[in-house]
């Protein structure tokens, strides 16, 4: 309809003078702003926060509101703590409906896609490979518009915790260096039906347990503004440790280093079977202490997850090490173990393993090396090991002299053609770094040993040759 008049506007406006002209598209502009923009977003955030307030009123929810909410020109962002559950949604509805950060596919739902669209979310798109760098752009900018944007809603964790401690916050709703209001959330009761973890009960089950009660308690506190420092507006790493021990204070909790992605990794183990203590580790600090993926360390997982499927306590011993490996406990195999065990307590856990494949066993995978370690497999040299020299050349690196290689042999031959080519010596390497470092510990000996008889070889030498240089030296004296 609003199309329709203004396409027969247009065509009276184009008998009128210029200045009436702009005048009248001005009004027309301005009526337009007004119908699309202004008066569905406020009847909107009218009705939906009326329709939340009855939600939650007729769930049984009882919230308690504490502290002042400060306008959008103080403090643009309001970071949230601790998320446990679905139903912290209630912020949102005290808080006034402010904007929040929302993935693009919810703007095609039907009837709710409408509502979001009208809070004016900031979208994240899985589909746009910039979608994250889009999204801290748009934050930004909305952070520094001065009041003329509403305010930011986050949940700086990214994921549902059980509200014990405080996880590494995420750094987007930092990044703009503006103040940024912490508001901390507490549950209040005796018995907890709220709490939703990857771990735990099911939504469908939280959900029937709440209603179920007579009531359910709600704090939400809005704690003063935190302004950042100079230093903290460069870092914002700083600044989201900042209000992270401000709200950690606040709720007497205990703050952690652990972050969003080692809850992903704690799932992924679940997934495959482990105790999903296995897959808690400090992403971050590894991760940038080595250079590693997200996609790299669920990859170590896995392997992780190959070695321990038997083991109960998601930690492995010597024992389901050589296992694993399909070859014997011997002094060789000790010593790469003990490199993996950093902390000498006889077992393995996740930790340490990713750390021993990514400093030990991936460097070892290099195609030089591959290809020195198949040269001394490859005793005729005819491009291809067979079975009785790939027993020959481990019985000698593990020194082992009774070894029974046939199951190790069978996986690496993958065409079943009774020898070893090197691609598939070599792809079995690569899936398999631990074998890797056996090689290379092996080329490590007899470089050494070779060296120590060469240097055997030279001292004898020099002893001959000092021994001639002293009889020529006493012929010479008597010559004299």
């Amino acid at each position: 309809m609003i199309e329709s008049l203004n396409a027969e506007m247009e065509i009276k406006l184009s008998s009128l003078s210029v200045a009436e002209a702009v005048f009248i598209r001005s009004c027309l502009f301005r009526l337009n702003l007004c119908l699309t923009l202004w008066f569905p977003r406020f009847m909107c955030r009218r009705v939906m926060a009326f329709l939340g307030r009855s939600y939650y009123f007729f769930m049984g929810f009882r919230v308690v509101v504490k502290g002042q909410q400060v306008s959008s020109a103080e403090a643009p962002i309001l970071a949230v703590a601790p998320h446990s559950t679905f139903f912290d949604g209630i912020v949102c509805i005290v808080a006034g409906l402010p904007s929040t950060v929302s993935r693009t596919e919810n703007l095609a739902t039907p009837i709710f896609g409408r509502f979001v669209r009208c809070l004016q979310p900031v979208l994240v798109s899985r589909q746009d490979p910039d979608s994250r760098k889009n999204t801290i752009m748009e934050i930004d900018s909305r952070a520094k518009s001065g009041g003329r944007w509403p305010q930011i809603l986050v949940f700086p964790e990214g994921t549902c915790t059980n509200r014990s401690c405080l996880i590494t916050f995420k750094q987007g709703a930092f990044i703009p260096g503006v103040p940024v209001q912490p508001v901390v959330m507490r549950y209040p009761n005796r018995l907890d039906t709220v709490t939703w973890t990857w771990q735990g009960f099911s939504s469908r089950t939280l959900l029937l347990l709440t209603l179920s009660q007579l009531y359910t308690n709600v704090e939400i506190e809005f704690l003063p503004p935190v302004t950042p420092t100079e230093e903290e507006k460069k870092r914002p790493v700083l600044f989201a440790r900042t209000v992270r021990n401000v709200m950690a204070q606040a709720l007497g909790v205990p703050v952690t280093d652990h972050t969003y992605e080692d809850c992903r990794l704690m799932i992924s183990a679940g997934e495959l079977t482990l105790p999903m203590e296995a897959g808690l580790v400090e992403f971050t600090k590894i991760s940038q202490k080595l250079d590693l993926k997200w996609d790299n360390v669920k990859k170590e997982l896995e392997g992780f997850a190959a070695v321990a499927c038997s083991c109960k306590g998601g930690r492995i011993n010597i024992q389901e090490f050589a296992s694993f490996l399909k070859l014997p406990i011997s002094p060789a195999l000790q010593e790469l173990f003990a490199l993996f065990d950093r902390d000498g307590d006889g077992t393995i856990d996740f930790r340490e393993y990713v750390i021993g494949v990514t400093i030990l066993c991936r460097p070892a995978n290099t195609e030089e090396v591959l290809r020195t370690a198949f040269q001394l497999f490859d005793t005729d040299e005819d491009q291809r090991i067979t079975h009785e020299e790939f027993s020959s050349m481990l019985r000698s690196a593990l020194g082992v002299c009774d070894l029974n290689v046939s199951k190790l042999f069978k996986e690496i031959d993958t065409d079943s053609s009774e020898f070893i080519t090197f691609s598939e010596f070599q792809a079995f390497a690569l899936n398999h770094p631990e074998y890797a470092k056996l090689f290379t510990t092996y080329l490590e000996l007899q470089r050494y040993q070779a060296l120590q008889g060469v240097e055997s070889e030279l001292s004898s030498t020099n002893h001959v040759s000092s021994e001639d240089n002293q009889e020529e030296s006493i012929s010479d004296k008597k010559d004299d």
